[in-house]
């Protein structure tokens, strides 16, 4: 899976919406296929037209764990943006996720702009899930 550095490098090489848009769709054929069990209707995102489904683990200290994420669904540009929305939060301490807005780096890519109202709401709605879950595991 790409590093959101590289998705970045990358938005920003590629000039064209049309490319970028290939780019997003390669990145979510690249993403792992989620395990027909996880895809429940407690990991399914609420708020996108497309199903979705996200998956939390945490590892280390209780207080603040690093928080790491599995993600799909059933249409390929989403796919793409759920590689993104993956790769701007996982790995990183649940205080940290909850203080970061992935939307300040989806806008200076450029990539909200292009978006059509359901799927940046359907982003929104994954960015809002997981910063969310991240509030609550912090505060724990």
């Amino acid at each position: 899976m790409a590093s959101l550095d590289q998705i970045i490098d990358d938005f920003t090489f590629l000039d064209d919406w049309e490319d970028r848009y290939r780019y997003v769709i390669e990145l979510g054929k690249a993403l792992p296929e989620l395990a027909e069990e996880k895809r429940t209707s407690e990991n399914k995102v609420i708020g996108c037209a497309s199903q979705v489904w996200l998956v939390t683990h945490t590892t280390g200290d209780p207080e603040n764990p690093i928080m790491s994420f599995e993600g799909d669904s059933d249409a390929h540009i989403v796919r793409g943006l759920v590689a993104i929305v993956l790769a701007t939060y996982s790995g990183k301490p649940a205080s940290e996720i909850a203080a970061l807005d992935a939307f300040d780096i989806f806008s200076k890519i450029g990539l909200v702009e292009n978006l059509s109202s359901q799927r940046s709401n359907g982003l929104r709605s994954m960015v809002k899930r997981i910063r969310e879950e991240a509030k609550v595991r912090a505060a724990a």
